[in-house]
């Protein structure tokens, strides 16, 4: 369900985007983020490659020659590594593309930038793919190595960035592979293109009320989120293990509840903050508790402070109602971490409660938007991720966008 985003971008400048320029006989260089969890040479989530799907049948279907980059995992940067082969990757893009990859997914494997890598590239004729191999099988891609650059630069005519999960990285293939294709045109995808309307457009131009609702476990994570969001939002929702160290910086008792001591003095200062501004800042009234941080843990509904020997791990069923209040009055809505361990069945009711919340204020009218990472997965795993405005593909990037944060990759994009 995608309501209207906001129209601002990053910068306020927009990007030229792949179909705007023509393709035809051309080879593309697109850096896609297929940087998907893999479990015995299969695939257990596939949305990052569904989602660059607008992008790459774009150019396929326009008679382009199509060259997919992307990293995967974390490999030691010597060369193959069988764990880390992006080959299920390929064999999933040939599933999902069907007829519209003529002559199927070339995947030339082992190297990126070898003789059969190269070899590939030049015998692709227009409206076919190839998927060359893990690009951080090269030390280069992270180390910002001229030459791996100029190698990756010079496989293309046109470069498309459309991958936003890495957008604030300064890989070879984000950065500086299009900075050696000066003079070629360089576009964002559908994807990445997307991404930006949404995120930047929430933080510049938001619809109010604007809430924003951040869970997780640290509040060293979310600190700079918060303090950039603060003069912008109406409502600052918190829940998770952060929200700890919230309230034990105004004195609760939150028992044996994980805390962050050295950010004590950051979270008093916050609330000190939102105290003189127009934003409210919600901390959680009860809590799901447990004696151990285990799965089967016998649990306890604990309203206000926490006794010694318990731990809060999800929002109680009072703050579920209260943040669900919050929410059905917001117009803007940007949600970023957990409200607890919703992997575990009894301590998943907060997460589930609060993106009810968001799916409800969606359906009538809010533009809602949630930030990659756990939340993305939670709204996936839980169903109501294709009910929601936007769901990101980029935890940490999505994150570094919540926080202000300019991308290079994104800066260096040609103009629309």
């Amino acid at each position: 369900m995608n309501r209207q985003a906001p129209t601002a971008r990053q910068s306020d400048v927009a990007k030229k985007r792949i179909d705007q320029i023509d393709v035809r006989g051309k080879r593309v260089l697109m850096r896609v983020d297929f940087n998907v969890p893999i479990k015995n040479a299969v695939i257990t989530d596939d949305r990052r490659i569904r989602m660059a799907l607008p992008s790459i049948e774009s150019v396929l279907s326009r008679g382009g020659r199509l060259i997919l980059v992307s990293h995967l995992g974390r490999p030691k940067g010597e060369g193959f590594e069988k764990d880390f082969s992006l080959e299920p990757c390929a064999v999933r893009l040939v599933e999902l593309l069907g007829h519209k990859a003529r002559g199927g997914v070339k995947f030339p494997s082992h190297d990126c930038i070898d003789g059969a890598a190269t070899a590939a590239v030049n015998m692709l004729a227009d409206g076919e793919c190839a998927l060359l191999e893990n690009l951080r099988f090269h030390k280069g891609e992270q180390k910002g190595d001229p030459a791996f650059a100029s190698r990756l630069a010079a496989f293309a005519d046109i470069y498309c960035n459309d991958a936003f999960g890495t957008c604030h990285r300064p890989d070879v293939s984000m950065v500086g592979a299009p900075k050696a294709m000066t003079g070629k045109p360089r576009v964002c995808g559908f994807l990445v293109e997307k991404e930006i309307r949404y995120l930047a457009g929430a933080l510049s131009n938001p619809a109010k009320p604007f809430t924003v609702v951040l869970g997780g476990a640290k509040v060293s994570d979310k600190l700079p989120a918060i303090t950039n969001l603060l003069p912008k939002a109406d409502n600052v929702l918190i829940g998770g293990a952060m929200a700890y160290t919230f309230l034990r910086s105004r004195g609760a008792a939150v028992g044996s509840s994980r805390i962050e001591e050295d950010r004590l003095a950051d979270a008093a200062r916050i609330l000190e903050q939102a105290s003189k501004t127009s934003c409210r800042i919600h901390l959680p009234t009860d809590h799901v508790c447990a004696q151990k941080f285990e799965e089967n843990a016998a649990t306890k509904t604990i309203a206000g402070d926490i006794a010694d020997g318990w731990m809060g791990l999800d929002i109680g069923p009072k703050t579920i109602e209260a943040y669900a209040s919050v929410l059905k009055a917001s117009k803007t809505i940007v949600w970023n971490g957990p409200m607890g361990v919703f992997e575990w069945q009894a301590f998943s009711a907060g997460t589930r409660g609060v993106g009810e919340g968001i799916v409800a204020a969606t359906a009538h009218g809010a533009v809602s938007i949630v930030g990659g990472g756990d939340s993305a997965a939670a709204a996936e795993e839980m169903g109501f991720a294709e009910k929601l405005s936007h769901v990101s593909t980029g935890g940490g990037a999505s994150l570094e966008m919540l926080e202000g944060k300019k991308f290079e990759s994104v800066d260096l994009l040609d103009e629309a």
